[in-house]
């Protein structure tokens, strides 16, 4: 959908002309440690592209959307790094509170806990933090966008529910203690429900198809 050399040299033109110091940093490092690493994008191609295009593609949407706040952006290239390359959120080079909004991001599974139970957590984790909060929705944004491609239909319909319950709460988070990011919430929200309730209609079709 988009190119990833093209993606990185955009964001670190408006880092160094904007003056965002922490995200031409977590430009780099977020390129380094996701070395490597792929996400597949087709179920039906099996195509893989590099992992960073998709917080690289956050960034850039985000920055269109009129978010120029540096930890917001340091955060959202940093956002999966501790989780996927097994780092401490302490041990990131960058400001304290992007390593506070980077850790509420990052699952865990503690000690007697199943994956359900740590998910209602970390949802109640994330409402804490407003920067966490436009972060996850922008990420929820960009990975619903591209479910089609990359999902079976039963976790389709899974993540579809899991968005329902639990990332539709941070919108009115946002509403009534994070103002700021109110109209940013706001496109992501038009966007995020424009995509499920075409997809949740697909669905429906093949349900009825298949009777």
């Amino acid at each position: 959908m988009f190119n990833e050399e093209r993606s990185f040299r955009r964001m670190k033109q408006f880092a160094a002309e904007e003056g965002l110091v922490q995200t031409d940093r977590a430009l780099d490092f977020m390129r380094e440690k996701h070395a490597g690493q792929y996400r597949k994008t087709s179920i039906y191609a099996q195509e893989k592209v590099p992992y960073i295009l998709h917080p690289l593609m956050m960034a850039c949407h985000a920055h269109a959307m009129g978010i120029r706040d540096d930890e917001i952006l340091s955060v959202i290239l940093l956002h999966d790094v501790c989780e996927d390359c097994h780092i401490d959120p302490k041990d990131l080079p960058f400001s304290e509170q992007v390593q506070k909004s980077v850790g509420l991001l990052t699952f865990t599974v503690g000690d007697g806990e199943d994956r359900a139970q740590a998910r209602e957590k970390y949802f109640d984790r994330i409402r804490t933090d407003g920067i966490a909060c436009i972060v996850k929705l922008i990420d929820r944004c960009n990975n619903v966008s591209t479910m089609a491609l990359g999902f079976e239909r039963d976790r389709l319909v899974d993540y579809i529910h899991e968005t329902e319950k639990y990332v539709f709460p941070l919108f009115l988070c946002i509403k009534r203690n994070y103002t700021e990011y109110y109209d940013a919430a706001f496109i992501l929200k038009y966007h995020l429900l424009s995509v499920m309730e075409s997809v949740k209609i697909l669905l429906k079709e093949g349900d009825s198809n298949d009777t």
